[in-house]
């Protein structure tokens, strides 16, 4: 008897780890999809914006045509998870934009751009993250050009914290997720269990 098929996770194909977050999703049970258009859009549970460079996400979101459209799914309450750059993107407010740089926006917060340096400043560490379902809350993140939220409104709860600084590096606001780091760069699969619960929760 063949498995009931797990929720359809589209993973933003405009550049960034797109292979990497597909076989993560994989691995928990989703069924991923690359996705780069909106007609690709109709048939999704639930989408990734991967990692990369924000501004040549935002650029690459105008030439597509995929900009209003991701912003209306995240309106209409689709579960959307966003690693590193996909934070920056999630965020309504950025606090070091470049000229005219847009977002999908849909989460209360403040994000720093590269505010743990540059790649050069790249690192890994752990960290204590709430939320998922496993006894052992500590995660080992991989941060490169890695943001942080500067500042969180009332409707956001932190998931986590980086220990050298304390600052905001995790964070939830009702179906949308954001992580600062690549949890799809480590074995670690429990970021992506959590975004597909949120996904079957949502169903």
């Amino acid at each position: 008897m063949k498995p009931p098929a797990g929720p359809v996770v589209g993973v933003l194909a405009l550049q960034g780890d797109v292979p990497e977050h597909l076989r993560a999703l994989r691995d928990v049970g989703a069924e991923p999809l690359p996705v780069r258009r909106p007609e690709e859009f109709g048939r999704l549970d639930g989408l990734v914006i991967p990692g990369g460079e924000s501004t040549t996400l935002w650029r690459l979101s105008v030439a597509f045509d995929v900009l209003e459209p991701v912003r209306k799914l995240i309106a209409s309450g689709l579960p959307v998870f966003g690693s590193c750059a996909g934070m920056i993107m999630l965020a309504d407010r950025l606090a070091d934009g470049v000229a005219g740089q847009q977002t999908y926006g849909g989460m209360d917060m403040t994000v720093r751009r590269n505010a743990f340096g540059r790649q050069a400043d790249s690192f890994e560490r752990d960290i204590d993250m709430a939320g998922l379902s496993h006894e052992d809350t500590t995660l080992r993140a991989v941060f490169i050009r890695a943001p942080w939220v500067e500042q969180a409104g009332p409707g956001i709860s932190v998931l986590g914290t980086e220990q050298g600084t304390g600052r905001i590096v995790a964070v939830r606001q009702g179906q949308l997720l954001a992580t600062a780091f690549h949890p799809e760069l480590t074995p670690d699969r429990r970021i992506h269990q959590l975004f597909v619960e949120i996904v079957k929760d949502n169903a």
